[in-house]
């Protein structure tokens, strides 16, 4: 039976709406693809996934799909003409209640479908809020929201692959040490790693790598992390989180001490850091314009600045 003529006009303002998003997206540099499900599979080393049964799942949550991502825009708007047919006879069966629930795929808060991309679709261009599926979870150590793009999906994986060898997630279930540029979780280790030297020098016995990493991370990173809360630069740089502001400060305190050949404290080191270094368009700004007159010897802190911008 060939679908009706209503569900082909829907079909065809819902095709107009994603040649939108994407030219939109092209403009924005900001990309409207759906993400492929194997490649956050292979990305973050998922492995067994378990049964979580029936559930209302949230649409704008639903970012990928495990073989039709090409097909759709990530708000699932049809990008091909060649869906025509097949999406108004769903969308047919849909108006009659005569299709089963959808079934998805989750890894944290971001589900992938398994089958329904259709039913999916059509839900979305009818302004549905969510959709009834059968959903299987895939257990993961790190978060993932619905706002996650393919180039965050390194972070994520180097985040996940640094928790499998520190074991943070269990030791510490509450940490949240997440970067926003890639490459910084190897820093966090070689840290790691010479704490770990050095408590076993101090010890005089071996300590795992994983307990190394507990002690690390409460008697080392919280109270830096503590020390750039109360100094207030964490407001000085919007968009980045207190990892990054945690493995800058360390290097600034470095580069202050090899200029200056004396040890700062991280309460002075994070001030100067701030005022220096801030993120705030206006401070930035005046940052610049300060830059063109400086003085000699303020090259040494121009390669850290560039590491932030």
């Amino acid at each position: 039976m060939p679908p009706q003529p209503d569900s082909l006009q829907d079909f065809d303002r819902a095709r107009r709406k994603a040649l939108v998003q994407d030219v939109l997206g092209l403009i924005a540099q900001k990309s409207s693809d759906l993400l492929p499900f194997e490649e956050v599979r292979r990305q973050l080393r998922l492995q067994n996934s378990h049964f979580v049964g029936l559930q209302e799942v949230p649409l704008d949550q639903i970012v990928g799909s495990v073989g039709r991502y090409r097909d759709f825009t990530r708000t699932f708007l049809p990008r091909r003409d060649e869906l025509r047919q097949r999406w108004a006879s769903v969308e047919d069966q849909v108006k009659t209640g005569g299709l089963p629930p959808v079934k998805l795929y989750q890894v944290g808060d971001t589900y992938y479908v398994l089958d329904g991309n259709h039913r999916i679709s059509i839900a979305r261009a009818q302004d549905a809020s969510s959709i009834e599926a059968y959903v299987w979870e895939f257990e993961t150590g790190v978060r993932l929201n619905p706002g996650l793009e393919l180039d965050d999906l390194l972070i994520k994986a180097e985040y996940a692959e640094f928790l499998r060898r520190t074991r943070l997630d269990k030791s510490w279930p509450e940490q949240r040490i997440e970067f926003t540029t890639p490459g910084r979780y190897v820093e966090l280790e070689y840290q790691i790693a010479l704490y770990r030297y050095n408590l076993s020098q101090i010890d005089g016995e071996e300590i795992s790598f994983p307990g190394a990493a507990a002690l690390w991370y409460d008697l080392f990173y919280l109270p830096l992390v503590q020390i750039i809360q109360d100094s207030g630069a964490r407001h000085e740089f919007p968009g980045r989180t207190e990892a990054d502001l945690f493995v800058w400060l360390l290097r600034y305190q470095r580069e202050l001490s090899e200029r200056y050949g004396r040890q700062e404290s991280m309460s002075n080191a994070a001030a100067d850091f701030a005022r220096r270094f801030s993120q705030q368009p206006i401070k930035k700004l005046t940052r610049q314009i300060k830059r063109t007159v400086k003085g000699p010897g303020e090259e040494a802190f121009d390669e850290l600045e560039g590491d932030l911008t």
